[in-house]
């Protein structure tokens, strides 16, 4: 038994949660140059520091820009189509003279030769030119022609366009029952039951993969697996600041996001009534909790007694906040790097940022009662009045028995006197200005304005005490064909989020398509799923992101429909074993000739450690609940987040920290992470309950056929058979559960068990 158990630990360690692949980018060999994907990367991380579109920039010269380019001063162009010799930027990139060398030395991106080699090739073959793909319109591809059987749906013709340029052919399919498990795990977070293997397996007809895609797509526990996925984005807590235990019902907005993504709730209506549930007509009161995108944002503690320029920064770094979370999350962009300056990389202005700013400080937190509007602000009118004598309460000192006596029978009889006081309140935006103010020499007061909107001024290097020239809000500059649409109904909030489907449509499409699609490769079409500027990584496959996103949007924003196509598609269905072609070519897996290996997330860890044994409580939705508190068996979407002190075995296995946006989880693998499955309580729990029920099979092979069918969802081999009747065969009279036990937790530190295929 020793020896069996010492193997196995010995083998989980030595390759914690998988081995790392060395990799190396696939780049088109310099003959076949592509400005967006070859050039224009190059330019934007090594010279627009110095010459791109910030105002501030250190030369007229601007390499975002063709015209500028391409101009003469002073009798030279910085680049000469089919004329490299000719070409200024050409000659700087190459001179010896280090003095007049670009990017300088002390910059830290001289140029690789490669790149060098690449502009060049860029320049003779005439410096086509292209605007930045994340800006342009979509153009609906054609889908392209191509020979073989291998392509199910269009998804795999643009792929297999690409490996066949490439001379990589696509990986075998896999078989049923790694198919059910990888399905099962993206669409629900859920490792499939013995049963659902079976079914599906022995399933002769010819739709059996789209009836299984059809039921998890149909069932509740998909929105708890994507839901999740989308409070990442949020920035979901349950608690907003670090000064409050708790912020009452922030469930609410998680539980709303949950349901929304299982009624496939139009993407842009899931986004408008995010941001904009209180200014939209015809909201329903169970759609107001959804403004928790922005009534959840982090909020910063403003002591009164600093001066009203601490104060001032403090409430614009929460509108810096929030804009950040809206730009990353709906279009792709670093909007916040324009706090300061123009922004360095993108065309992105300050006027810009101040303008989105305005609309922030026009939109205060607030709780709202899940009430009709007139019964809510009643509620509203009388728990202000209740707070007041709250304070009043607070000032009293203990001996003063009778006035204390007073106030408190005044609470008692607003509450008793007010319908529905006790109501359910979601966390909200409303429509309110608040202005920072001196109160004497030294003190600071803060003044909200209900229903006033306003416009801010610029802040000089981003200092709320040095302003400048009054900004009108309005939407982007660089996503507007014209003069940019205006903000001003209301706080601005409904017409930004027009804005985001009218002007803005196609970039919001490709970026919620991304971040569908890297749940479900492990890597994004574009890399940078929540930056689409210059800096982001280009996309692999640019038709098919278009192809699409413009689909998406003629299937009414329906997320499901893209679910469905993506995991029916041949490229999905894809083995994750490496073959020679493919490895040789493009090692990063970009042309997708294979299925990407993934660790389970931490949250499908633990709820598929609880559904193995059988003890997942599957109850859905209400007030979150501890962790580690004992006999927790709820799914993992349901436990409570700290804002500011978040779980410690979330924090282990990579969770987000909910502090601001985030874009995807970054997976570290680390000794720590193996030793808390050998050690942790949790799993000694799971392992002996199932030990438990094992102990009533009538053999030791009924027993390891039972732990893979569960785990793995197969029937071991001979070989695996063979180690485990030699590990079970002390497993008798007192000793035998804890000897099952122990072979229960091997089995689930194993990497088969750990990660998706």
């Amino acid at each position: 038994m020793r020896n069996f158990w010492f193997d196995i630990a010995c083998w989980v360690i030595a390759i914690p949660l998988g081995a790392l692949p060395v990799v190396r980018s696939f780049a088109a060999e310099p003959h076949d140059v592509d400005f967006r994907r070859d050039i224009r990367p190059i330019l934007s991380d090594k010279c627009f520091q110095c010459h791109g579109p910030d105002g501030d920039r250190e030369s007229e010269l601007r390499l975002d820009l063709e015209q500028s380019v391409k101009e003469l001063r002073d009798g030279v162009a910085a680049v000469v189509p089919h004329q490299v010799e000719q070409s200024l930027l050409y000659q700087r990139i190459t001179t010896n003279d280090d003095s007049e060398r670009m990017p300088p030395s002390e910059s830290g991106k001289s140029l690789t030769p490669r790149e060098i080699e690449l502009l060049r090739t860029w320049i003779e073959e005439g410096a086509p030119w292209a605007g930045h793909w994340a800006f342009e319109e979509i153009v609906p591809p054609s889908v392209p022609r191509i020979d073989g059987d291998w392509a199910r749906n269009a998804i795999d013709v643009f792929v297999q366009q690409r490996l066949t340029a490439a001379g990589v052919p696509p990986s075998s399919e896999v078989d049923r029952r790694t198919f059910i498990r990888r399905v099962s795990f993206d669409l629900s977070g859920l490792p499939p039951s013995p049963e659902e293997v079976e079914q599906f397996v022995n399933d002769s007809h010819p739709l059996a993969a789209e009836r299984l895609v059809d039921r998890l797509l149909g069932s509740p526990t998909f929105g708890e697996r994507w839901g999740r996925v989308w409070l990442d984005l949020a920035r979901y807590t349950d608690t907003t600041a670090e000064w409050l235990n708790s912020t009452g019902q922030a469930w609410l907005y998680r539980d709303w996001v949950i349901r929304a993504v299982n009624d496939d709730m139009p993407y842009d209506r899931f986004v408008q009534l995010q941001l904009a549930a209180d200014s939209l007509p015809d909201v329903e009161l169970e759609d107001l909790p959804a403004l928790g995108f922005l009534g959840l944002s982090p909020t910063y503690w403003k002591e009164l007694r600093l001066a009203p320029d601490v104060i001032k920064q403090v409430v614009a770094d929460e509108w810096d906040e929030r804009i950040d979370a809206v730009s990353r999350t709906f279009l792709g962009l670093t909007v916040s790097c324009a706090r300061c300056h123009d922004h360095k990389f993108d065309p992105i202005s300050s006027q810009d940022y101040y303008a989105l700013a305005g609309v922030f400080a026009s939109s205060q937190l607030g709780d709202r009662p899940l009430l009709p509007q007139d019964e809510a602000a009643r509620v509203m009118q009388a728990r202000e009045s209740v707070r007041e004598i709250e304070e009043q309460l607070g000032k009293l000192k203990t001996d003063e028995t009778e006035p204390r006596q007073g106030l408190e029978q005044q609470i008692a009889d607003i509450r008793n006197s007010t319908p529905h006081y006790d109501a359910v309140s979601a966390h909200v935006m409303v429509d309110s200005s608040i202005y920072v103010e001196a109160d004497g020499p030294d003190l600071t007061k803060l003044e909200y304005r209900p229903g006033e909107a306003r416009d801010l001024p610029m802040f000089v290097r981003g200092n709320p005490s040095n302003t400048g020239k009054v900004i009108e809000r309005h939407f982007l500059s660089v996503l507007s064909k014209d003069e940019p649409r205006k903000l001003n109904n209301g706080s601005g909030r409904r017409d930004l989020v027009e804005a985001l489907f009218t002007e803005a449509r196609d970039l919001t499409a490709r970026v919620i398509v991304n971040r569908v699609w890297e749940q479900h490769f492990g890597q994004g079409l574009v890399r940078t799923p929540s930056d689409f500027g210059s800096q982001g990584d280009p996309p692999s496959h640019p038709e098919l992101l278009d192809y699409l996103a413009n689909e998406l949007i003629r299937h009414g924003w329906s997320l499901k429909w893209l679910h469905r196509e993506i995991v029916l598609s041949a490229t999905y269905r894809q083995s994750s074993l490496s073959h020679p072609e493919g490895k040789t070519v493009d090692p990063e897996n970009r042309l997708l000739w294979r299925m990407n290996r993934r660790r389970l997330e931490v949250e499908m860890l633990r709820d598929a450690m609880l559904a193995v044994t059988g003890h997942l409580d599957r109850q859905q939705g209400g007030s979150a609940y501890d962790l580690d508190g004992p006999s927790q068996q709820r799914r993992t979407v349901y436990g409570q987040i700290h804002r500011h002190d978040l779980n410690r075995v979330l924090r282990l296995f990579d969770f987000p920290e909910s502090t601001s946006h985030s874009p995807h989880r970054i997976h570290t693998t680390t000794p720590l992470q193996q030793l808390f499955v050998l050690n942790a309580p949790f799993v000694q729990q799971q392992a002996d309950s199932f030990a438990a029920q094992l102990a009533v099979e009538s053999s030791d092979q009924a027993r390891i056929e039972m732990c893979y069918h569960r785990l793995f969802g197969r029937t071991p081999d001979a070989t695996e058979l063979e180690a485990g009747r030699e590990f079970l065969s002390s497993a008798h009279g007192e000793h035998a559960t804890t000897v099952l036990a122990d072979y229960v937790h091997a089995l689930l530190g194993l990497n088969e068990f750990l990660y998706i295929d």
